[in-house]
């Protein structure tokens, strides 16, 4: 048996969070808000489905209960400071979006915005679970429009080319990482 280091219990979500950061952004009534999520992920092929958690305190949290939607944008390194920021800072004391100079565009079939310089961008309809919600502050949605910035996401896979931007992916206390690069088995 090999050497095992003992994890406290509460940190033992860490060895399981590397998954891609998300930028989850919501917008309802004219207000319009984003939140950094470490804890996402992939939840049925067709249709496909994600569930993501919002804790209840947030202004996103609010935003996404009002509007059934949000959007899961994908940030790079080159949106490391700001994907931290954003998730440091309440949405109800702070205009994210100016404060950290965040660019927005139209998504296609939600009103939440989505980032400029992201990868990936996945608009969501949520899939009403109050139990889950309200218990776990996890919701579901289903994808509704998917988008992904051909440099780094194309032809179904991620780009592992030289100089192609990666996600990042957060560790707690300030630490990221960045994806690097694939390798295949043979069968």
């Amino acid at each position: 048996m090999s050497h095992r280091l003992p994890v406290k219990l509460s940190k033992s979500y860490r060895l399981l969070n590397h998954g891609p950061t998300v930028l989850v952004s919501s917008a309802h009534g004219g207000a319009t808000n984003v939140m950094a999520a470490a804890w996402s992920m992939p939840l049925d092929f067709s249709p496909p489905k994600v569930a993501v958690v919002i804790d209840r305190s947030t202004r996103t949290r609010e935003l996404v209960e009002a509007s059934g939607e949000f959007a899961l944008n994908i940030p790079s390194r080159q949106m490391a400071q700001a994907t931290l920021a954003v998730g440091s800072v309440s949405g109800r004391e702070h205009d994210k979006f100016t404060e950290y100079r965040l660019a927005t565009f139209a998504a296609e079939t939600i009103g939440a915005p989505l980032l400029d310089g992201c990868l990936g961008w996945l608009e969501c309809r949520v899939i009403a679970e109050p139990h889950i919600q309200q218990r776990y502050d996890l919701f579901l949605g289903e994808i509704v429009a998917a988008w992904a910035d051909p440099r780094a996401f194309r032809d179904g896979h991620w780009v592992f080319e030289e100089g192609t931007p990666r996600s990042i992916h957060y560790i707690a206390g300030g630490n990221f990482f960045e994806t690097g690069p694939a390798f295949e088995v043979d069968r």
